[in-house]
């Protein structure tokens, strides 16, 4: 079952990663931003989510996870009738543009290379939303 913290002034946000350490650092960046975040753990863990009755405003995944990638995860997500339209950045260690080609083209709403910018996500994440 994924984790979860409570602020839910700001929305619901997915955290979808295999590192424990980025899991928690994306987790106090986005509550002391005032997001509800749940994390999953692998892409496994994170199609769980998606497929649940949970909603989510926002989610952010690992590019290379076990279980799924986060390509694979994205593909369940827009061919899914209730998170289809759920923005989505991906969030990776590999910066080719083949694969950020891949992410966009997959229907990803933004692609940004670890180590990111914890204000320049936090900034991508609300335009998106403000957008959408």
């Amino acid at each position: 079952m994924p984790d979860q913290q409570a602020h839910p002034s700001g929305g619901r946000i997915l955290v979808v990663d295999d590192e424990p350490h980025i899991r928690r650092i994306l987790n106090t960046i986005l509550t002391n931003d005032g997001f509800d975040v749940v994390e999953a753990a692998d892409g496994s863990a994170g199609l769980e989510a998606v497929r649940s009755d949970a909603e989510f405003d926002f989610i952010l995944l690992d590019f290379m996870m076990p279980g799924a990638t986060g390509l694979e995860v994205l593909a369940k997500i827009r061919a899914s009738d209730h998170r289809a339209q759920t923005p989505v950045i991906i969030l990776t260690a590999k910066g080719q543009d083949t694969d950020r080609t891949a992410a966009l083209a997959g229907g990803a709403n933004d692609f940004l290379t670890k180590p990111f910018s914890p204000k320049k996500l936090v900034a991508r994440i609300h335009e998106i939303l403000d957008t959408n």
